[in-house]
């Protein structure tokens, strides 16, 4: 199998949606995703992208592609910190996980990170979400908190 990451095009836009959607049904909240598809392009392509993304693309023998994954990211301030990289999103279908990708993904983050010199990169997990609990624990200096609340409205 030849799995490739990459930056997130615009024609990648649909996939990425139903990526989305099959990551709303894993959290139990699929009527959660109201974001329309055209804002979601704009947001992301249009002429102040405020996101961006990388993709796990599988290269199969006759050259046809098919998207896996993704990872979707912004940056944020933070005024003790500086600018960190957001992880928003990290998913890889259901069929493909337990193959490296999600490792691949992140590892590319990282050396976003690294690149453009930021100061760490930050997400959430569920609580219940054990999968993604024991993948990122395998990374070694990732640091859990259970001080802060998450808030929104």
């Amino acid at each position: 199998m030849n799995i490739h990451i990459r930056k997130a095009q615009k024609e990648d836009c649909n996939r990425m949606m139903q990526l989305i959607h099959e990551l709303a049904l894993y959290e139990k909240a699929p009527e959660e995703v109201t974001v329309s598809f055209n804002h979601f392009v704009e947001s992301g392509f249009g002429d102040t992208p405020v996101w961006w993304a990388y993709v796990a693309e599988i290269i199969n023998e006759d050259n046809s592609k098919e998207i896996v994954g993704f990872a979707l990211y912004y940056i944020r301030y933070s005024t003790w910190k500086g600018q960190r990289l957001y992880l928003e999103d990290i998913l890889v279908t259901e069929q493909m996980r337990s193959k490296g990708i999600g490792k691949m993904l992140f590892d590319q983050l990282i050396e976003v990170c690294k690149e453009k010199n930021y100061k760490g990169m930050v997400w959430q997990v569920l609580d219940w979400n054990e999968p993604a609990i024991n993948f990122y624990k395998k990374f070694s200096n990732v640091q859990f908190d259970g001080e802060w609340i998450n808030c929104s409205i």
